[in-house]
């Protein structure tokens, strides 16, 4: 318990961090590595009877979009939806306000003090769609003179108007470097019309970036390690299995590293995929609740079920159930 409450604590706070785990015949030792880490690496000898794995443990990614016009609304609403915490920030009250953006931080202020309210990091994105160049500026200017760079940025506009704009912080000195790594005209090339198709280009884009690995070595994709989940183990570990994949081969529901919680009365908290394949793992996970090692690995094949019932997924995951 106090391992989770930990772990919770740090997440909480924005710390980065690998938790390591050493799995033999009859212990779990786990510890924790502050600093990025990896996404998720598990190794098991030969004779199945000693393993380990590495989890990343990361914060939830911030989208930061500057403007609150049309297009902010969906933006907003789909990055939310793929698990970023959104801060919009306009300088009008009537478009700044949180009945327009109920899942996001709204602030309302002139772009010439984002530096008040927002301390840039290098895990954060940035969108800006305000309502004219020289709000795009602003916005801009305060990105490239930050100490940290945003893992994405990104500047809505014309091909004209973005020219403008990039000559004029250009002439005036600002990084070169950084500003080439500007996305803009932003968003994939989908033939976006309305706001809603726009916002869908834009977090698509978005997305790309997110899955990808950065230059700075900084990986910002799915982590090992939901931080809902976390919170949870933290609260009642009581009787409880954690579940992880650990190898995937094919098509699947969930990719190595998502995870599950399985208590003993047969409750359960998150997904690795649903159906029978997660009800399989779940009843397994309950024998290694029983047992002496407290661990096991459990390979799901989709392949039959997926012909039978249609299923898109059809692949092979080995899964890690351990006490937690």
């Amino acid at each position: 318990m106090e391992h989770y409450k930990e772990v919770a604590e740090l997440i909480a706070a924005g710390v980065e961090f690998t938790v390591v785990s050493e799995y033999d015949t009859d212990s779990i030792r786990r510890r924790i590595e502050r600093g990025a880490g990896v996404r998720c690496e598990f190794e098991v000898s030969d004779d199945g009877r000693r393993a380990g794995m590495a989890a990343f443990y990361a914060s939830t990614p911030r989208l930061i979009v500057f403007g609150g016009g049309h297009i902010a609304i969906p933006v907003s609403s789909i990055a939310k939806l793929v698990g970023f915490d959104v801060v919009v920030y306009d300088d009008r009250p009537a478009f700044a306000h949180s009945a327009r953006f109920p899942n996001a931080q709204v602030i309302c202020d002139g772009f010439d003090k984002i530096a008040e309210h927002i301390t840039l990091t290098d895990r954060d994105y940035v969108v800006i769609v305000t309502r004219g160049h020289k709000h795009d500026g602003e916005c801009l200017r305060w990105v490239l003179s930050s100490e940290s760079e945003p893992f994405y940025m990104g500047m809505i506009g014309s091909g004209r108007r973005v020219a403008i704009v990039r000559k004029q912080v250009a002439d005036e000195g600002y990084d070169a470097e950084r500003l080439a790594r500007l996305h803009s005209p932003i968003g994939l090339k989908i033939g976006a019309i309305t706001p809603e198709e726009i916002a869908v280009s834009i977090l698509a884009e978005v997305i790309e970036r997110k899955r990808s690995a950065d230059s700075r070595g900084h990986y910002h994709g799915t982590f090992a390690v939901d931080p809902t989940l976390a919170a949870q183990l933290a609260r009642d570990c009581e009787s409880c299995a954690m579940i992880t994949i650990v190898e995937t081969d094919g098509s699947t529901p969930r990719e190595e590293g998502a995870q599950m919680l399985v208590y003993a009365d047969g409750r359960t908290y998150g997904t690795i995929g649903g159906g029978c394949a997660e009800a399989d793992v779940a009843r397994y996970s309950r024998q290694v609740l029983s047992s002496g090692s407290g661990w096991g690995l459990f390979e799901v094949d989709m392949t039959d079920a997926a012909e039978e019932d249609g299923m898109v997924c059809g692949g092979v995951m080995t899964v890690l159930a351990e006490r937690a």
